[in-house]
């Protein structure tokens, strides 16, 4: 049984790897790009090219001495000519690198590959992956959502906020596999996320104490962060030590003193991983590479952000999810209290 921060041998990873593989349907004739940086876990890797080896399928690695900040979404060395010219030939591409609204990320998609994104540890990755039921709980919470004009989020903090759901904008159906075309999944993932129509996010955000940041770093909020968001942009934020830093960091991100796209909101969703916990966070609350998808997967979270989107470049990205809401489609609740209430979300 593992336990935290365990060691995981070869002998463990590579049949996981081979299972996670198969999720995404990799076929023997299929081509696999292993697209790393320096800090890459080697033996994660190496299990990766085994396993591809082992279900005949061709496979490189592509590695640079330094990828993309974690931190900033959508900013990347991998434009070169002849490298974008790999991504748009291979059918999978299992990235180690943050590539979200990125240039590459868009060619692999739009040439029919997947992605599979790989952000943590081995040991979470064993302990967070999925099977084909995360898959009919994210699709199940994708129709719905599709469905669906607007969405209200409420908790008893005092969050009242609510948008209008953009259905042209492309929709974050993560169930942990990248086994259709075009699809980019994230190995431990199990959440449904959409984007808000431009100027329609309005109401109150109430972050408290022992919610999470995820992004620019992992940390348990320790003081009560109160945004006010009016027409797609957080307006005011107010609160202790925690909004300090909430400022700052989008202060510090902004091309221009006019330039409010740091506090623009982007992605909202929210978590379905049943085996992603919170005591997890509570042990490695400051690790970002064990809890990549274990803080946006923990089940009835509502993950709140800022910043980027498929159309708005800025490195002004904050991902926080927040326990104890109530979400609430067109009117009828899917999450009552920062528990699941839909059947259809629910794994098990």
């Amino acid at each position: 049984m593992l336990t935290f921060d365990s060691k995981v041998s070869s002998a463990t990873i590579v049949p996981a790897f081979i299972k996670q593989l198969r999720l995404c349907k990799l076929e023997p004739k299929e081509t696999v790009l292993f697209l790393t940086d320096d800090s890459s876990p080697r033996e994660l890797v190496e299990a990766g090219l085994v396993a591809c080896t082992s279900l005949g399928s061709a496979c490189y690695e592509v590695r640079v001495p330094s990828g993309p900040d974690v931190r900033y979404v959508g900013a990347n060395p991998y434009e070169a000519p002849g490298l974008r010219e790999a991504f748009e030939r291979v059918d999978l591409v299992v990235s180690f690198v943050v590539g979200f609204f990125s240039g590459w990320e868009r060619a692999v998609r739009e040439s029919g590959g997947r992605i599979l994104n790989i952000l943590d540890v081995p040991w979470m990755l064993l302990k967070l992956q999925g099977d084909e039921n995360f898959k009919r709980v994210a699709l199940a919470a994708q129709r719905q959502v599709q469905a669906t004009k607007v969405i209200r989020v409420t908790s008893a903090a005092g969050t009242d906020f609510s948008y209008e759901v953009d259905h042209s904008a492309p929709h974050l159906c993560h169930y942990g596999a990248a086994d259709e075309p075009g699809h980019m999944d994230e190995w431990g993932q199990c959440m449904m996320g959409a984007f808000p129509v431009d100027g329609t996010a309005n109401g109150t955000v109430v972050v408290q104490p022992g919610d999470l940041w995820a992004l620019p770093y992992m940390r348990i909020v320790q003081s009560e962060i109160k945004l006010e968001v009016r027409e797609g942009y957080v307006r005011s934020v107010t609160g202790g030590l925690d909004a300090h830093l909430f400022r700052a960091w989008l202060d510090e991100c902004k091309s221009s003193e006019s330039d409010m796209d740091p506090y623009a909101v982007s992605h909202l969703g929210w978590g379905m991983n049943p085996r992603a916990s919170y005591h997890d966070v509570v042990n490695f609350e400051h690790k970002m590479d064990h809890l990549v998808a274990a803080v946006r997967g923990l089940p009835g979270s509502y993950l709140f952000s800022t910043g980027p989107s498929h159309k708005r470049k800025t490195k002004g990205h904050i991902d926080m999810p927040l326990l104890g809401c109530t979400v609430m489609l067109d009117g009828r609740p899917v999450i009552e209290g920062g528990r699941i209430v839909d059947p259809e979300m629910k794994c098990f």
